[in-house]
């Protein structure tokens, strides 16, 4: 079968609306890797950004994605999570199954240092995760929770419940995730993690990670808090602007509020990992088969175009969305 010369990938063309277009496909050179995607993930937080062209200007270098083609707010091909089967590259790589922090595309090409081989207990099915996993990694590194603490994850999307679980890992932390969905409660009993509303939610933490990307959820992660606390911040706001009470406990109680974002190494960190190793690791935590539980849905990629304004829109309930790729005729 001769190599296909030709790519299709999924564009966000103007606000609220994507289209699939089709794109000329090189063949690789000897450093590089011809990939046929099996499937990506759709990230709900910062696409959704993405796709409804909320980027604030200010934040446009910094958050491009490694792939990224096209210019925010639109046009514009964004995503990170895709799972390939390596067609064409060297011995080690070929006929493997890799990871890649590419756009949703159904052939492309990329060096071979972009691309992380599955291990072998992680399907490809479930890695779609993998971006996901990095940002929980990142999330419970900047809040460092300690053995025996209290903690609540405000939050029970994707990020969150992944965060709650690598927590209730760590020996004596007694974790509660918390979210406005009671529905959620059947997720979190899934993954083996106490469950509670927000009205339900128990006070004088030690810690509280904000991942709900409302207002109303960082500003119930700060009323969770005892005396010298601290709120980790996950959720990105785009360019949306939060109120916050900063006028009481926050002050009396010597809390502390800190943001968390995936693209950056906690300093302490640095000397010894890179994003390579952290990625590895990310695939590594993956092999437990109760996170497909996080993944709500699948489609074919000639349907995303269609679905993508529901996925994206305030009311969606998704968590992961996996798209499926066609196999080669």
């Amino acid at each position: 079968m001769l190599p296909p010369d030709t790519a299709t990938a999924f564009w966000v063309t103007r606000p609220m609306y994507g289209e699939l277009k089709q794109e000329p496909l090189a063949s690789p050179a000897e450093n590089e890797v011809r990939v046929r995607a099996l499937y990506s993930g759709v990230s709900r937080g910062t696409e959704s950004l993405v796709f409804n062209a909320r980027v604030p200007e200010s934040e446009y270098s910094r958050m491009r994605a490694p792939f990224q083609a096209g210019e925010f707010p639109t046009p514009v091909k964004y995503g990170y999570c895709s799972i390939g089967y390596v067609e064409q590259g060297p011995d080690y790589l070929f006929d493997k199954t890799v990871f890649c922090l590419y756009p949703h595309q159904d052939y492309y090409v990329v060096p071979v240092g972009a691309v992380l081989p599955l291990p072998d207990d992680v399907p490809a099915y479930r890695a779609v995760l993998t971006a996901n996993m990095e940002t929980a990694i990142n999330g419970v590194w900047d809040a460092n929770p300690m053995l025996g603490e209290r903690v609540c994850v405000v939050g029970a999307g994707v990020v969150g419940a992944l965060v709650a679980y690598l927590c209730a890992q760590i020996p004596g932390v007694e974790v509660h995730l918390v979210d406005i969905n009671p529905e959620r409660e059947a997720l979190a009993a899934h993954l083996g993690i106490p469950f509670c509303t927000p009205e339900q939610a128990p006070t004088d933490q030690d810690c509280v990670i904000h991942a709900s990307g409302q207002p109303d959820g960082l500003r119930l992660a700060m009323g969770l808090l005892g005396n010298e606390g601290r709120v980790i911040e996950m959720s990105w706001f785009g360019e949306g602007d939060v109120s916050l009470p900063l006028g009481g406990a926050f002050h009396s109680q010597r809390l502390t509020l800190s943001a968390s974002q995936v693209g950056q190494l906690p300093a302490k960190l640095q000397p010894r990992w890179n994003y390579r190793r952290r990625l590895a690791l990310a695939l590594r935590l993956l092999t437990d088969q109760r996170l497909d539980a996080l993944i709500s849905g699948e489609s074919d990629f000639a349907d995303f175009p269609t679905l993508a304004p529901a996925l994206f829109g305030p009311g969606s309930t998704a968590l992961c969305h996996r798209i499926r790729y066609p196999l080669p005729a």
